[in-house]
């Protein structure tokens, strides 16, 4: 009974280790019978920033305001997820459905409106 249930699971399982696993380890073989080439130089070996020759440090510094601008891009990138069942089914849920959907928006929308009037989405 076991194998019927988890058969495919276990199928799965192998398909999802084997896809990663499989071209690192053909690239393993190639280099190590002197089937790939190797030959480093300065350039190769250089860091690649679109194009650019890298300046400074890899430590930079960023500004806080990036990460709430991503945090803020989160919140509403879930709420779309959360209101996409609502949108497919609107026409057969009750009037109590659209009023928790209202409530759900609206809590956002106040939350917006907060961070909006403590100028948090401002960059100065």
């Amino acid at each position: 009974m076991i194998p019927e249930q988890f058969g495919r699971l276990v199928v799965l399982l192998l398909v999802a280790l084997a896809f990663p696993a499989l071209p690192l380890m053909v690239s393993y073989l190639l280099y190590r019978f002197k089937i790939r080439p190797s030959r480093p130089d300065p350039i190769k070996e250089a860091t690649y920033e679109c194009g650019v020759i890298a300046e400074g440090s890899s430590w930079g510094q960023f500004n806080a305001r990036y990460y709430l601008f991503a945090l803020g891009f989160v919140i509403f990138d879930v709420e779309v997820i959360f209101l996409y069942p609502w949108a497919v089914q609107h026409t057969q849920l009750a009037l109590g459905a659209l009023i928790k959907a209202a409530i759900f928006i609206g809590v956002l929308a106040l939350g917006l409106a907060y961070a909006w009037r403590r100028d948090a989405l401002e960059w100065r």
